[in-house]
Formats: C-alpha cells, sequence, structure tokens
C-alpha cells in the first residue's frame, strides 16, 4: 500500500440503515479508493447521491464470468482491497457471514478474505435482533477472526422502536478504517525494511 492510497471495498447490505449510505460513502471516497458491493436487498434503500465509484451487485458476479479462464469477480475485488468495510451489516448478512455462507458477491469476498488484512463491520438492526443471543454469539466468531465491529448506537429506529441498533455515525466507522489502514501501511512498511 505504501505511496498510493489505501482500497476501501465497502459492502453495503440490506439494512433499512443504508438509506444513510450516501455520506458514508462520500466519507469513506476521501479516505482512499473506493469500489462498492450492494447486496439485492441494499438495492431497495439506496439513496441519491451516492459517490461516483465502481459499484457491484450480485448480477456482476455472473455475468462477468463466461469460460474458465475468465476473472471471478469475487476473487478480483479480495485481491484489490486492503481493507473490507461492511455498513451497515444487516442481521441476516452477520449470521450467513459468521456460518460461512457465501450466497452474494459481498458474501463471497468476505470468504475468500486473507484476514491478516482489516475488516470492519458495522451492524445495524432492529433492537430486539441486536438483543437476541445469536447476535452476540455472531459478533463473538467474527472478533475471534480479527474483525473489527463498530457497535451500533441507541435512538429512535425507521420502525418507531427505541432502542439499540441504528448504525453507528459515519465518522465513528471512517475513524476505524483510518486506524486500520494506517496500520496496515505501518505493516507494510516494516516488512520492507526488514526485507
Amino acid at each position: 500500500m505504501t505511496g498510493r492510497l489505501p482500497h476501501i471495498l465497502w459492502g453495503i447490505t440490506g439494512s433499512v440503515a443504508a438509506i444513510r449510505s450516501d455520506r458514508l460513502g462520500h466519507e469513506l471516497a476521501a479516505q482512499g479508493e473506493l469500489k462498492a458491493i450492494v447486496t439485492r436487498r441494499a438495492q431497495h434503500f439506496l439513496p441519491e447521491g451516492m459517490p461516483e465509484v465502481p459499484i457491484y451487485s450480485d448480477d456482476d458476479e455472473w455475468s462477468s464470468w463466461k469460460k474458465l479462464g475468465d476473472p471471478v469477480l469475487h476473487i478480483e475485488l479480495r485481491r484489490w482491497a486492503d481493507v473490507l468495510v461492511i455498513a451497515p451489516l444487516s442481521a441476516d448478512s452477520l449470521a450467513k457471514m459468521a456460518h460461512g455462507i457465501c450466497d452474494t458477491l459481498l458474501l463471497s469476498v468476505a470468504r475468500a478474505w486473507d484476514y491478516s488484512r482489516p475488516v470492519i463491520v458495522a451492524p445495524a438492526m432492529n433492537t430486539m435482533m441486536w438483543e437476541h443471543p445469536l447476535t452476540t454469539e455472531h459478533l463473538d466468531r467474527l472478533r475471534s477472526w480479527g474483525v473489527g465491529v463498530v457497535d451500533p448506537v441507541s435512538k429512535e429506529l425507521a420502525c418507531a422502536d427505541i432502542g439499540m441498533g441504528a448504525q453507528a455515525p459515519a465518522d465513528a466507522i471512517v475513524a476505524m478504517v483510518r486506524r486500520a489502514t494506517s496500520r496496515e501501511d505501518a505493516e507494510t512498511n516494516r516488512n520492507d525494511r526488514e526485507s
């Protein structure tokens, strides 16, 4: 990564928090070179004003491969990225990621990811989903792989419930991305010096 901007791969899943993706996207784009993956469910929530960056969907995974020897999109994106950020991470995608299910382009990237490189997730879901015992179990599994978790905040949710589960503010997510990419750059510099 030395001598270039960090390559940030941003996954957006089907949580209603995706309606605020425009702000987060612009802030992430200011941190490096940004590409996005949007799940089919997330497409329903995407707002106007998203940053002008490459945006991939599940359809791109299948339409880009025609024959043996063609690039495999989820592998190409994994190779390109220095950091994987999934924000928002829905309860559904969290459960699938924790169990290695890879039925979307984004989850295929997560399954093929080299977990020595940073992964940051920002869960967003209804309070009762957040408080479900499986949520803690799934997040603990991700943390055991070295995944950074930006915990949600408490507020009035889109469903009108009040409680924990709203996606963390964009600046909290971006701050963790900055820390992860600066550590990644420091690690690369140290390895270059030791070589």
